[in-house]
């Protein structure tokens, strides 16, 4: 297949913007790839790079028995720029697919920009383009964008909920007579840095974050729910003195080397860059202000001389009530040639997120050369996730990461012990089939 006269547009260069402007342009349709930055910036967005990671630099699990891992493994095996980008710019984290952060979003920006059918056009978007078109504006959308949305959809179906970052702190600031470097139960390399906490140390640290001053919401915010995966870390001690004990700073799998014993409670501290120079508190999503931060944080054995490269921050996210407004392939059923992608479908999470954005743009590009949709299937997590969001009989949509529970159930019955590995060997196996139509159209697109 080559070259063809067909154009469409892909607003917001995001990961699932960028992944769907790449797929569309690997079927030969000419793409204007409409980004705000570096003119707009976002509350939380920084670089003027595309795909811009901001709430970690983890891509969550690379194991398969999880299902985020079987996400990205589809992903990977169908021509996902994003995946590329991201073993690309790996950097060590045992289990888990952490980047560079500032390499990974270089990588998007260069292969899109680098592409003879990508336009890019660096402004702000303020209304839904006409002709074939992907919104992929991310879950901050706000402004005559989001106006533009509600008008086409109701403002009863736009829905807000609040997103929480967490901080990094510079790696030469951490106390490494007191931390340690190990991964839970001593998989894989030692990537993480691990500050443990006794009884008595964890309860004043619980103490004082429940009575640290927070950042203040605006009255139109105040009734806004907060999402399960990203709650800021003061929202989860306020349900109860052990619930981060059993949370983000379980300690179970690892050993304080001080004490040769487990310790009572563990905050980890993820690589976020490929010098090893700064490092994310994971699970410390917050909108404590920021001299609490400093105060609060600082109380954690090994970081009592922290320097916080970023500080934790809170911001408004912003997502469509998808069922009866999506189809399964996120097009919009009220506008044939128009199709939406990323967090503000409903799906959670960067990976989720760039699979959206694979979905509607090989869907789009397909619909543009005249050939029938593919069916991802509920047996792919890939379809799984496009099946959830554009489910009808979903009267309120919560935002929802990749789940074993999203994929289609076997026909038979199988062992609970035995299902992970099942549902992964029948989604690879869903892919395999898929592939060959998905490849075979695709243009030379390496980068």
């Amino acid at each position: 297949m080559g070259e063809t006269n067909l154009h469409a547009t892909v607003v917001g260069a995001g990961l699932a913007g960028s992944e769907a402007a790449w797929q569309l342009a690997c079927r030969g349709i000419q793409v204007t790839l409409v980004e705000g930055k570096p003119q707009v910036h976002s509350p939380v967005h920084h670089l003027a790079d595309f795909a811009e990671l901001v709430c970690s630099n983890s891509l969550r699990s690379n194991q398969l028995e999880n299902a985020v891992g079987l996400l990205k493994e589809e992903l990977r095996q169908l021509g996902s720029l994003i995946l590329k980008a991201a073993d690309a710019t790996a950097v060590p984290a045992g289990g888990a697919l952490a980047v560079d952060r500032e390499g990974f979003s270089r990588y998007v920006t260069q292969a899109l920009t680098s592409h003879p059918l990508v336009q890019v056009v660096r402004e702000e978007a303020v209304e839904i383009p006409d002709g074939p078109c992907i919104i992929a504006t991310g879950p901050l959308t706000e402004g005559r964008m989001a106006e533009a949305i509600a008008r086409l959809i109701g403002d009863a179906s736009l829905l807000h909920f609040h997103d929480a970052v967490a901080p990094i702190v510079r790696g030469d600031s951490i106390n490494m007579d007191v931390a340690f470097a190990a991964s839970r139960y001593g998989r894989g390399e030692a990537d993480y840095i691990n500050c443990p906490m006794n009884e008595a140390e964890y309860h004043a640290f619980v103490r004082e974050l429940l009575a640290a001053e927070r950042a203040p919401l605006h009255e139109f915010e105040e009734d806004i729910k907060v999402f399960e995966g990203c709650m800021p870390v003061e929202s989860m001690a306020e349900r109860g003195p052990m619930t981060l004990a059993y949370g983000p700073l379980k300690p179970v799998g690892l050993v304080d080397r001080r004490t040769g014993k487990r310790p009572f409670a563990v905050v980890q501290l993820r690589q976020d860059d490929a010098a090893g120079s700064l490092y994310n508190m994971v699970g410390f999503q917050t909108r404590l202000k920021f001299p609490e931060q400093r105060r609060v944080f600082r109380m954690i054995p090994g970081l009592e001389r922290a320097q916080f490269e970023r500080y934790g921050v809170m911001h408004r996210n912003t997502y469509l009530h998808s069922p009866g407004f999506l189809d399964g392939h996120y097009r919009c059923l009220k506008r044939e040639n128009l199709y939406f992608a990323g967090q503000m479908t409903g799906v959670e999470g960067y990976v989720e997120s760039a699979g959206s954005g694979f979905v509607a743009g090989v869907s789009l590009a397909r619909q543009l050369l005249g050939e029938r949709p593919l069916d991802f299937t509920r047996r792919t997590m890939l379809g799984a996730m496009a099946a959830y969001v554009s489910n009808p009989a979903i009267e309120r949509l919560e935002p929802m990461n990749a789940t074993f529970g999203l994929l289609e159930e076997f026909p038979h019955r199988v062992k609970k012990a035995q299902r992970k590995e099942a549902w992964t060997d029948r989604a690879l196996l869903a892919v395999d089939v898929l592939s060959g139509p998905l490849l075979e159209d695709v243009l030379h697109c390496e980068n």
